[in-house]
C-alpha cells in the first residue's frame, strides 16, 4: 500500500463492505465498522478525494437485458505509438466495456458485450476498421466463474 496515502484499517473496512454491496446503508456500515454513520460519510469524501474510490458500481447480468455475448478481444497495434489515438476511438465504440494496455501478445486486452453473435460481427467489424489497429483475436465467454472484490481482510470464519 502506498505510504503516501492517509488510510488506516476503518478506512479499509468501509472499502470492503461497500465492494461487496455498494448500495450498503452508511449507517449499516457505521454498525459493523463501530463508528457513527458521520464517520462513514468523511471517510468517504476523503477517500474519494485521494481517488482511491472512483464510483460506485452495479453488477448487471446483462444477458437479462438481451446481451447475451460477452467476448475477450486481444488487440495487436501497428505501432505501440498509436496506443492513444486507437483507445480513444474504442471509447467511442459503446460495446468495449474495459480495455487494459497490456504485456505479452496483445498490445490491448478489451471486454466487450454484445446481444448476439450479429451483434458481435458488427462490433469486430467497427474495431477492426479503426486505424492503427493490425489485427484482433476474439475469445467468446462461455461462462464467468469468479467475479468478485479483492479482500482486505480474511472472512470470519
Amino acid at each position: 500500500m502506498d505510504k503516501n496515502l492517509d488510510i488506516d484499517n476503518i478506512d479499509l473496512k468501509i472499502i470492503s463492505l461497500l465492494n461487496e454491496d455498494a448500495k450498503t446503508p452508511y449507517t449499516e456500515i457505521a454498525k459493523k465498522v463501530f463508528v457513527s454513520s458521520g464517520t462513514v460519510h468523511v471517510r468517504m469524501k476523503k477517500l474519494e478525494d485521494m481517488g482511491i474510490v472512483k464510483s460506485a458500481t452495479l453488477n448487471i447480468d446483462f444477458s437479462k437485458l438481451g446481451y447475451d455475448i460477452s467476448a475477450f478481444l486481444g488487440i495487436y497495434l501497428e505501432k505501440s505509438s498509436l496506443y492513444d489515438n486507437v483507445i480513444e476511438k474504442l471509447k467511442t465504440i459503446s460495446e468495449v466495456v474495459s480495455a487494459y494496455y497490456t504485456t505479452g501478445n496483445y498490445s490491448i486486452f478489451a471486454k466487450i458485450i454484445c446481444r448476439d453473435t450479429n451483434h458481435l460481427r458488427l462490433v469486430l467489424d467497427n474495431i477492426q476498421k479503426v486505424e492503427g489497429i493490425d489485427r484482433t483475436e476474439t475469445l467468446i465467454v462461455l461462462e464467468e466463474s469468479i467475479n468478485r472484490p479483492i479482500q482486505f481482510f480474511d472472512k470470519e470464519k
